[in-house]
């Protein structure tokens, strides 16, 4: 773990724009029109239309995503009561998160008031501003008596997550640590360090799963609470004990199945963990330090569960795996409270997610390909993607069976989709890929199996039904990966191209490719010793229609494979030349740029080719074609180079196809600059329209342009390389490919399958 310095910490926070969040606008400000309805005299009308119907401030506002991180700065941390401007930075922090793993937006709210009653007058009085009111750092016994209140008379969503995130996590954590150690939550006896606002509602919502009040016993920093102490408030009095065999720690411990540590570090001996029943129990929660040192837990005995908060060791209880999604869930429902049914589903959503198959982004991140469920983990990492949509629609589907929720989701599917889309995890245009490519599942072979990212795309290409995989390789070894994987090879065909048992195989594509190739010097022992080659064989496997797609390149050169490609499935009969498209869906819209990977310098022909050829692709995902032909000038100013190969090219596309929308050549500020475009160049065939496809003049530039885009913005997604103009649906996919991405060129060519079946179908 990196240590974090005062001085990296100061420097995080000062640089640049000070702070950590900031508002940006959502509509349109640039014309004098769009600040006359953004502000007077458009703004009275849905100001009218909300005093009329209040419940319209969450059509018209952003009242339904935003919440308020309220403190009053008397607990921060471990910093404690430093007041309320001083815990500015963590409420910002807290924003951030929101804003990251939810897609909610907060405002901030520091409050210079400790009396109870006065600072839930200061709430309730902003209260109408927000969606939901997130309490923070605010100290025991009065943040009791705040969120009590300000849940009975406030109807939207407050929630004091140092009480309530904390205890969502454990709770889940328990909950599997128990199933790991196979013991029975109402028979296990809980030890709770700490009687603070974090530990009451922790064991408050351990009872709630099944654990027994009186297999409890609670301690704060006088010892065990008993029965016959004096003094007590209302909330320790509620756990205090009758027994009188256990005032220390140490003795408390003896013999326990659980530790649950909200208290101070290093309060927990190894003689302690040693004394504790068989298969122990430890959360040790205290932050930075627990109350026993990760490595101190282990090397006591070798049977103990651990859990820590700190991310560096395994199974982190972590309120950020909470929080943004129990809020996403209650905004999205509109709900007027978060009850305890709504925690409870977040429990349960979140432990059951640990059971699951842990997503290839989650193991990149954690530089670990073993994470399954067990002793080392039983709880989710705070980056699994899933978290947002298993989470969320847990938390809004319990708000509408309590009847919490005044707008109950409708579509499940919709608005999972909508939560992944928040959060540029999958765009309505993956989605529509993958949609599209189930209702045709066709047989794609995927051919580098004993690639970890390759074989399990292909296993989870077949789990989301967007295709039927074959994957070629040494069988004996693809099962060994998989099973170092976990992954389930059900339904997923293996093909080991150079076993004996596929030599028929390889004669008769080799028969076949020496005769389509004769001509060309081929012999038969050629091509029959290049059938032990997986681009060969796979490309023949569809050339023959053994399979109908073929997906190659993570470790492949593309010169090799275009080679390939060329020999065994040919380009289409219409053009000369094949090459590729990568889409780039941006905050500024779908850009289709081509060509990224074939053709090095293209000349007047060849640039034609590929215009024609992206025309057809930007149509195959369902968009009309609006094509810029790139260079370094505008419009015949330069009379060199490839810009006059582009205004040839573009002259001769123009005359072959009148109906086309194409022009150039036009530097890219112009082609993506609508209106300078139209003002500075009226004549062009693209005048009042946005450009989506981008043809630039040479591979260098195609390439380094979506790679640059790729680099700078996160937030873009890139799908491709795409194939445009051979014969057969034969894709290919970049070096550094994820599994996502490997899964998403299988559906482009399921779909490029099914459309190139139907369009032959339709021919006869």
């Amino acid at each position: 773990m990196v240590k974090i310095t005062k001085e990296a910490a100061l420097e995080y926070h000062e640089s640049g724009r000070p702070g950590k969040i900031e508002v940006k606008p959502t509509k349109a400000y640039r014309t004098q029109t769009d600040l006359s309805l953004a502000y007077s005299p458009g703004v009275a009308f849905p100001c009218k239309e909300i005093e009329a119907d209040p419940s319209t401030a969450y059509k018209y506002t952003a009242k339904g995503n935003l919440v308020a991180v309220i403190s009053n700065g008397t607990a921060v941390l471990g910093l404690g009561d430093i007041g309320a401007m001083s815990g500015k930075p963590v409420m910002e922090g807290k924003g951030l998160l929101f804003k990251i793993y939810g897609g909610i937006d907060v405002f901030d709210i520091e409050v210079a008031e400790k009396d109870p009653e006065k600072f839930c007058e200061a709430v309730e009085k902003i209260a109408p501003t927000f969606g939901g009111i997130n309490l923070e750092d605010i100290k025991a016994p009065e943040c009791f008596y705040i969120e009590e209140r300000l849940k009975r008379t406030l109807d939207i969503p407050v929630m004091h997550d140092d009480q309530h995130g904390t205890a969502i996590i454990s709770a889940a954590g328990l909950k599997n640590a128990l199933e790991v150690n196979g013991k029975d939550i109402k028979k296990v006896k809980i030890v709770v360090n700490g009687a603070g606002a974090a530990a009451i509602s922790c064991t408050k919502l351990y009872m709630a799963l099944g654990a027994q009040k009186e297999n409890i016993l609670m301690l704060d920093s006088k010892g065990v609470i008993t029965s016959d102490r004096e003094g007590l408030n209302e909330q320790k009095k509620f756990f205090a004990t009758d027994r009188h065999d256990a005032h220390t720690l140490a003795e408390a411990v003896k013999d326990a199945d659980v530790f649950v540590g909200l208290s101070k570090g290093n309060v927990l001996s190894q003689d302690m963990v040693r004394s504790m029943a068989k298969d122990p129990i430890v959360f040790a929660l205290a932050n930075p330090v627990p109350e026993i040192s990760y490595e101190d837990a282990m090397a006591s005995r070798p049977d103990v569960l651990m859990s820590t908060g700190r991310s560096d060791y395994p199974n982190q209880i972590n309120n950020v795996i909470g929080f943004p999604y129990i809020f996403r869930g209650a905004l999205d429902v509109n709900a007027t409270a978060i009850n305890e049914e709504m925690k409870l589903a977040a429990v349960h959503a979140i432990a059951d997610l640990a059971k699951q198959p842990v997503p290839d982004v989650v193991n990149d991140v954690y530089n670990n390909d073993d994470l399954k469920f067990g002793p080392a983990y039983f709880i989710p990492k705070p980056v699994d993607p899933r978290l947002i949509t298993e989470v969320s629609a847990a938390v809004a589907k319990a708000a509408m069976d309590s009847g919490v929720a005044r707008n109950p989701i409708k579509d499940w599917d919709a608005y999972k989709n909508g939560l992944r889309q928040l959060l540029g995890q999958e765009t309505k245009l993956t989605q529509q890929l993958y949609d599209r490519a189930r209702k045709h599942p066709q047989r794609v072979v995927f051919a580098e199996g004993i690639d970890p990212t390759m074989l399990k795309a292909a296993v989870q290409a077949k789990a989301e039904g967007i295709c039927q995989p074959i994957v070629l390789g040494n069988d004996e070894r693809i099962a060994k990966l998989a099973a170092e994987l976990d992954l389930s090879l059900e339904g997923v065909e293996v093909v080991n191209l150079r076993h004996d048992r596929e030599a028929e195989r390889r004669e008769k594509y080799a028969k076949i490719l020496a005769e389509k190739r004769q001509r060309e010097g081929y012999t038969f022992p050629e091509a029959n010793d290049k059938m032990f080659e997986r681009n060969y064989f796979g490309m023949m496997m569809v050339e023959t229609g053994d399979a109908d797609a073929f997906i190659t390149g993570l470790y492949t050169k593309y010169s090799n494979t275009i080679k390939v490609a060329k020999e065994v499935i040919g380009i289409q009969p219409a053009f000369n030349h094949f090459g590729t498209m990568h889409i780039l869906n941006t905050r500024k819209g779908i850009f289709y740029i081509a060509d990224t990977l074939i053709n090095r310098h293209p000349n007047k022909e060849t640039v034609k080719d590929i215009a024609h050829l992206a025309a057809h692709t930007v149509r195959f995902f369902n968009d009309e074609p609006v094509i810029a032909m790139l260079s370094y000038s505008n419009f015949g100013t330069s009379k060199d180079g490839s810009a006059a190969t582009i205004h040839e090219a573009v002259a001769e596309l123009q005359e072959e196809y009148p109906n086309l929308a194409i022009d150039g050549e036009m530097q890219v500020n112009f082609a993506l600059n609508q209106k300078m475009r139209d003002e500075r160049y009226p004549f062009t065939r693209l005048n009042g329209k946005k450009v989506n496809t981008l043809i630039f003049p040479n591979l260098s530039s195609a390439n380094s342009g979506y790679k640059l885009l790729q680099a700078i913005d996160d937030d873009a997604e890139i799908i491709g390389p795409i194939q445009m103009g051979l014969n057969k649906p034969i894709h290919f996919t970049d070096f550094g490919s994820s599994v996502r991405d490997v899964v998403t060129t299988a559906a482009v060519a399921a779909i490029d399958a099914y459309v190139s079946k139907k369009k032959k179908n339709n021919s006869k």
